[in-house]
C-alpha cells in the first residue's frame, strides 16, 4: 500500500494539515467535547470532596440584628443582656407598660462536631469514592474517543482507497473498451463485446460516483470525532496498512480488563460506595456531641450603652425513636449493596466477553488478510491472462468482464481486511482497558 494517502476536505485551494493517525487522537483528546465535559465534572467532584471535608472543621458565623420594641418581656431580657437593669424597672406600672427598647445584638458563634458516629467520615468517604467513578468515567470517555477516532480516521482512508480501486477499475474498463474497438476493427469480434463493455464501464462508472460520495461522508464523520468544524481540511499520513502485533494472550487480556478497564472500576466503587450508605445508616442510630460556644454584644445605641455576654455549650443528640425509619434504611442500603455486588459480578462477565469478541474478530480479521492477499494477486494475474486472450481472440468478452469485477471485488476485500484488522486491533485495547494516545497500535 502507499505510504501516503492524501484527500481534500474542501475546495481544493484551501490550506490542508498533515494528520497522522496518532496527531488525531491528540487532536481529539484536546478537541472533543465529550472529554471536556468529563473534565468538568471531575473538577465538580474535586469540589465535592473539598466541601465534604469541611464538615471536620469547626462553623464561625458573625451576625449582626437590630430590634425595637416595647414588648414586656423583650424589654425586660435586653435591658438584662445589655447590662442596664436597675431597681427602678422592677416597678409594676413601667414591668407591665415598658417605653419601647432598641437592641442591637452583634453575636459571633462557632460550633464544633465532637462525635457524629462516623458520619462526617462516611461522607468524605462516599464523596472520595465518587470522585473517583468520575475519574473513571473520564478515562472511560477518552477511551472511547480515542477508539471512535481510530475508527473514523480509517474509515476516511478506506473509503478515499475504494475511490482509488472504483477509479482503476474505470480505466481498466476503459482501456478494455479500446481494446474491444481494436478488435472489432480487426474482424475477431462483434458490437455485442464493445457494448457489454460499455455497459460495464457504465457501473464501474457509478460505483466511483458512489465512493465519492462516501469519502464525503467519511471526511465529515472524521471532523465530528475530532470535534473540529465538518469542513476542515486535512491530509491524512497514516496508510492503510496492516499492523503487525504480538499474538495476544486471551487470559492475560481477559484478566486486564477485569482490573483495568474503567467499567469494571466503576463497578467496584459503586459496591464501595454502597457499603458507605449502609455505614451510614447505621451510624444514624448512635449518639452525636456538638459543642457550640457564642460571644455577644447587646446595646441600647449602636456604640455603647451596652453589655457583653458569653455561651459555652455541649449538647448529646441521640435518635432514640423515629417510626422506625432508621431501620428501614439500613434493611434498605443493605439490598443496594446485594445488589452493587451482582453488579461488579456482571460487569466483570460483560467486560471479559468483549474481550474475547475483539481478540476473535481480531484473528479473523488476520486471516483475511491473508487470503485476500493471495485473492489480488491471483485476480490480477488472471485478468492479465485473460486480457491477452481476448486480443488473440482466445476468450470471449464475458471472461473479460468477470475477471474485471473479481479485481476490484479483491481489491475491495483485501482493503476491508486491513481496516478491520486495524480496527480490531483497537478495540482489543480498548475491551482490555489498555487503550491509550500511547498506544501501539496507533503506530
Amino acid at each position: 500500500m502507499r505510504s501516503t494517502l492524501v484527500f481534500l476536505l474542501a475546495a481544493p485551494l484551501w490550506a490542508q494539515d498533515s494528520l497522522s493517525l496518532r496527531e488525531a487522537v491528540r487532536l481529539a483528546i484536546r478537541e472533543n467535547k465529550a472529554i471536556a465535559g468529563t473534565t468538568a465534572g471531575a473538577r465538580a467532584s474535586d469540589a465535592r470532596v473539598a466541601q465534604v471535608r469541611g464538615g471536620k472543621l469547626p462553623k464561625i458565623n458573625y451576625s449582626e440584628s437590630f430590634a425595637r420594641s416595647n414588648n414586656p418581656v423583650f424589654v425586660f431580657s435586653s435591658l438584662l443582656t445589655q447590662h442596664q437593669f436597675g431597681v427602678e424597672n422592677f416597678d409594676i406600672g413601667p414591668l407591665n407598660r415598658p417605653e419601647a427598647l432598641n437592641n442591637f445584638q452583634s453575636q459571633l458563634t462557632v460550633d464544633q462536631v465532637i462525635y457524629d458516629a462516623g458520619q462526617t467520615r462516611i461522607a468524605v468517604k462516599s464523596a472520595e469514592l465518587a470522585q473517583e467513578m468520575t475519574g473513571e468515567e473520564r478515562r472511560r470517555v477518552q477511551m472511547e474517543v480515542i477508539a471512535g477516532t481510530v475508527r473514523a480516521y480509517y474509515a476516511a482512508v478506506l473509503a478515499a482507497e475504494n475511490l482509488k480501486a472504483a477509479g482503476q477499475a474505470v480505466r481498466s474498463a476503459a482501456a478494455d473498451l479500446q481494446r474491444a474497438e481494436a478488435v472489432r476493427a480487426a474482424g475477431m469480434s462483434t458490437d455485442v463485446d464493445v457494448l457489454s463493455i460499455r455497459v460495464h464501464l457504465a457501473a464501474v462508472t457509478e460505483q466511483r460516483i458512489d465512493r465519492a460520495a462516501d469519502l464525503d461522508i467519511a471526511k465529515a464523520a472524521l471532523n465530528d470525532a475530532l470535534g473540529l468544524p465538518l469542513e476542515t481540511p486535512h491530509t491524512l499520513t497514516s496508510p492503510l496498512a496492516a499492523i503487525d502485533l504480538a499474538d495476544p494472550a486471551l487470559d492475560s487480556l481477559e484478566r486486564s480488563a477485569s482490573t483495568a478497564r474503567p467499567e469494571a472500576r466503576q463497578a467496584r466503587l459503586a459496591a464501595c460506595l454502597a457499603q458507605t450508605q449502609a455505614d451510614s445508616a447505621r451510624s444514624a442510630m448512635l449518639p452525636q456531641v456538638s459543642f457550640r460556644g457564642a460571644f455577644e454584644a447587646d446595646r441600647q445605641r449602636f456604640v455603647d450603652r451596652g453589655g457583653v455576654n458569653w455561651l459555652a455549650a455541649v449538647s448529646l443528640r441521640w435518635n432514640l425513636f423515629n417510626g422506625s425509619a432508621d431501620k428501614a434504611r439500613i434493611a434498605e442500603t443493605g439490598h443496594i449493596v446485594k445488589r452493587a455486588e451482582f453488579d461488579e459480578q456482571r460487569m466483570d462477565s460483560a467486560v471479559r466477553l468483549q474481550v474475547r469478541r475483539a481478540w476473535a474478530a481480531l484473528k479473523a480479521a488476520q486471516q483475511r488478510i491473508e487470503v485476500a492477499t493471495a485473492a489480488v494477486a491471483e485476480a490480477e494475474e488472471s485478468l492479465r491472462i485473460t486480457q491477452n486472450r481476448y486480443e488473440a481472440g482466445m476468450s470471449n468478452v464475458s471472461d473479460l468482464l468477470r475477471m474485471e469485477t473479481a479485481v476490484l471485488e479483491s481489491r475491495i476485500r483485501y482493503m476491508a481486511a486491513i481496516h478491520d484488522q486495524r480496527i480490531a486491533a483497537t478495540m482489543l485495547e480498548l475491551a482490555a482497558g489498555l487503550l491509550t494516545a500511547d498506544s501501539e497500535v496507533l503506530n
